[in-house]
């Protein structure tokens, strides 16, 4: 009965709404706009110039109207909600009406707001802008059967571009003009280039730039000025760049360094009382001692007295700072000195940050096999520890499991898995080592060095009890922007199998390939990774690519060998305990095409291989491979697919155990696009998406039929999910729920045709993460 009345409920406040007018209510004098016709242009011009010329004349012109489908300008959903609440509930100025108006309504867009008038000058300005100087753009109203609701169409005639004929830099100091023709291959403008007046401002920062980083302090962009002319050949334009007649006297001096002054505040507010000065660098500080040490802040400052001034060893001071993660901000104020002499004196005004900073972070773990439980995450980070400019780290995390059925194997039985762990970690922003010396090189990007160890307790309730701690020394260094050098000389790693039942033990008699990778082993890796990440250039198309390399126990092999054991010779133990032999390879590239603000296209493909060989030939667990879970095949829990074509019954001795393989390869494909905007302080986002992966074994194993790698029924064996999913952009944090809809299993269910999901309730995955999944 209940559910009929709200039936009926909602089938009456449909009819009401449908009832109302949309332009019943407009303000007097306005005309509803209710999108655009198709734009027409003439002398479509296909070149690059063209092509950017064109969007962003578009760009100009096209603006949404009230119920758009996803920003475009012309196509709207069918029912305006938004205007039929504006309509009837605008007189309510206070109660249920006023909130149903609050949070519904949608303030009508008139012809008048779009300002057509206003676009096409603004269009036609943006041709010019990109050298066609000839083009233009009109419109036209376009009326409908309501004379109250128009549509507007536009007409861009594009004309026809102009390319850049002479270049000359005219009337600049000799000292300025020396630096330009010492930098002139590396102008930004050349001749034949197509006109692009953003172009142009580059070459004008480029030249500014160059000024400020050879001791024009003053100098600004302002200063610099164009001279153009379309006369002198027909379709190329003649340019001039010189400098303004009205530069101040002081842009067109040189400056230098002189002495350097630190105030420190404390991230109360205290004031600085105490002073510590050294040669031409005084440290102004609250409390008994500075509250970073002398040494560490001056090694930031990447400049002496008497040296030129430089707006990039400015900049690389100012992020040098900001990267020891200690101050809120740093403002830097330049002085010249009242003696009228071309020294610029330094004042840098600092504000500590809290010293400590948490997280914490819950989930929940739901699995196949009926298992389910909490976990939790917590990190405390200590800044500035011990006044070092470095990152002290600790990190708590913990989950447990049980079984939601009432009974395992016939047996009734709670399954109490869990997982403990901690890890400590010391962070410094810069090298650590004793041949590199403390001062930050000016020309090396964020470096960082870090210390770690960790200890782990994994306990499988009827199965096992494991132990595993270690250790690493990893140190990422840029020398470009785009590419960063991660290195690991020393990973040590142990892995203790503390208790083992007999049920464990009878299935790895079954199975000795899969449960050797839990054996006791000692774990000694270095490893290599290279990152290429172009996103900081802001393009349309952003590419980030990271290929990694491990090697294990080679360098102890080694070391044996030196003392007569053979390097493939097997059975060789560190501390009683054999350690793994083994290289791995993985590689993973992530694409993103911005359409616009509203629409994104991101595709991921990734893939690895390990290669366990000499003294152990199985890889440890760890070191595994698997797909599944929020952040890979959605579809799918975590470790539920896989090795190949192979998949435990849920009845098996063995259904329980995670399933991971030494070979990975998996494709993700994600649209993502704009819901609403600025929905209670966020943006709700939409995303579809199609995931494609699975794991398999290098070698054959009897007990795992169909687990190896073979080009025989490749396709079959790959896992193929769909879904759906929403975002909650805050910006500094992004809330996601995703629902993965399977598609293909690559392991038999006894339901024929590609699509061999037994029922589509089972085929299901739903996610809730933090951050996108790539």
């Amino acid at each position: 009965m209940k559910h009929t009345l709200y039936l009926l409920f909602v089938g009456v406040w449909m009819l009401f709404l449908t009832g109302c007018s949309t332009t019943k209510h407009l303000a007097e004098g306005e005309t509803l706009y209710i999108g655009m016709r198709k734009t027409t242009v003439d002398n479509l011009d296909e070149s690059t110039m063209g092509k950017k010329a064109l969007e962003e004349a578009e760009a100009a012109i096209t603006v949404a109207p009230n119920n758009a489908v996803f920003g475009s300008g012309s196509m709207r959903w069918h029912v305006p909600v938004g205007l039929w609440v504006y309509n009837r509930f605008q007189r309510y100025e206070k109660g249920l009406g006023k909130w149903i108006f609050n949070k519904l309504a949608s303030e009508p867009v008139y012809i008048s707001t779009v300002n057509p008038d206003t676009r096409v000058k603004v269009a036609s300005n943006l041709l010019h802008d990109y050298g066609f100087f000839n083009g233009t753009v009109t419109y036209e109203v376009d009326s409908t059967d309501n004379p109250r609701k128009a549509r507007l169409k536009y007409h861009i005639d594009m004309g026809h571009g102009y390319k850049l004929d002479s270049i000359a830099y005219e009337g600049f100091s000799p000292r300025a003009d020396s630096l330009i023709r010492a930098t002139y291959n590396e102008r930004i403008i050349r001749r034949d280039d197509h006109f692009d007046v953003t172009k142009l401002n580059e070459e004008r920062e480029r030249l500014v730039a160059l000024f400020r980083d050879n001791g024009y302090y003053y100098y600004r962009s302002d200063f610099i000025t164009f001279l153009a002319d379309t006369l002198i050949r027909s379709g190329y334009v003649n340019l001039k760049i010189v400098p303004k007649k009205s530069v101040p006297p002081e842009a067109l001096r040189t400056y230098y360094i002189g002495h350097t002054s630190v105030y420190l505040t404390g991230h109360n507010g205290e004031q600085p009382v105490d002073s510590l000065k050294r040669r031409n660098f005084t440290v102004y500080y609250a409390g008994k001692k500075p509250g970073i040490r002398y040494g560490v802040l001056r090694k930031r400052f990447l400049y002496r007295k008497g040296e030129l001034y430089s707006q990039t060893r400015q900049d690389y001071t100012q992020e040098a700072l900001a990267r020891l993660g200690v101050f809120k901000f740093n403002e830097f104020q330049y002085t010249p000195r009242h003696d009228g002499s071309d020294t610029l004196d330094i004042r840098v005004n600092s504000v500590f940050d809290l010293p400590y900073d948490s997280e914490l972070e819950f989930n929940v773990t739901t699995k196949s096999t009926k298992q389910t439980g909490p976990g939790a995450i917590f990190k405390l980070s200590r800044k500035n520890f011990r006044r070092m400019g470095a990152s002290l780290n600790l990190e708590l995390k913990g989950s447990y499991e049980w079984q939601t059925s009432s009974t395992v194997d016939g047996e009734s039985s709670v399954m109490n898995s869990y997982e403990l762990g901690a890890a400590l970690s010391l962070n410094f922003p810069r090298l650590v080592l004793p041949w590199v010396r403390n001062r930050v090189n000016p020309f090396l990007y964020p470096s960082e060095t870090n210390f770690k160890i960790y200890v782990d307790q994994v306990n499988r309730a009827r199965y096992f009890k494991m132990l595993s701690f270690g250790g690493e020394v990893s140190y990422s260094f840029q020398r470009s922007r785009s590419v960063k050098h991660t290195v690991t000389p020393l990973h040590l790693a142990f892995n203790k199998l503390q208790h083992r039942t007999a049920r464990f033990d009878s299935i790895a008699a079954q199975n000795p390939m899969l449960f050797n990778s839990l054996d006791d082993q000692f774990i000694p890796s270095v490893s290599y990774t290279i990152t290429y990440d172009n996103s900081y250039r802001k393009k349309k198309n952003r590419i980030w690519w990271e290929n990694s390399v491990t090697s294990a126990g080679n360098v102890t092999s080694l070391i044996y060998a030196a003392f007569g054991k053979k390097f493939s010779e097997r059975d060789k133990k560190f501390l009683g305990t054999p350690f793994a032999q083994f290289l791995k390879y993985s590689s993973e590239l992530r694409y993103l095409h911005e359409f616009n603000e509203y629409h994104q296209l991101a595709a991921r493909v990734m893939g690895g291989v390990i290669w366990a060989y000499g003294n152990k030939t199985i890889a440890p667990y760890s070191e595994q491979f698997y797909v599944g879970g929020a952040n890979s095949i959605r579809a799918f829990t975590i470790r539920s697919i896989g090795p190949g074509r192979f998949h435990p019954a849920e009845n098996a001795n063995y259904s329980y155990v995670d399933e991971t393989g030494d070979i990975k390869l998996e494709a993700n494909l994600e649209y993502r696009f704009r819901i609403l905007s600025n929905f209670l302080g966020g943006n709700l986002n939409g995303a579809a998406f199609l995931d494609a992966g699975n794991v398999w074994l290098m070698r054959k194993d009897e007990a795992r039929p169909g687990a190896e790698f073979t080009l025989n029924r490749f396709f079959d064996s790959i896992a193929v999910g769909t879904g759906i999913g929403i975002r909650y952009d805050l910006s500094f944090l992004v809330l996601r729920l995703d629902w993965g809809i399977a598609l293909h299993v690559p392991y038999d269910t006894e339901k024929s045709g590609y699509y061999n999901i037994p029922k589509f309730k089972d085929g299901m995955g739903i996610h809730f993460a933090i951050g996108y999944p790539f």
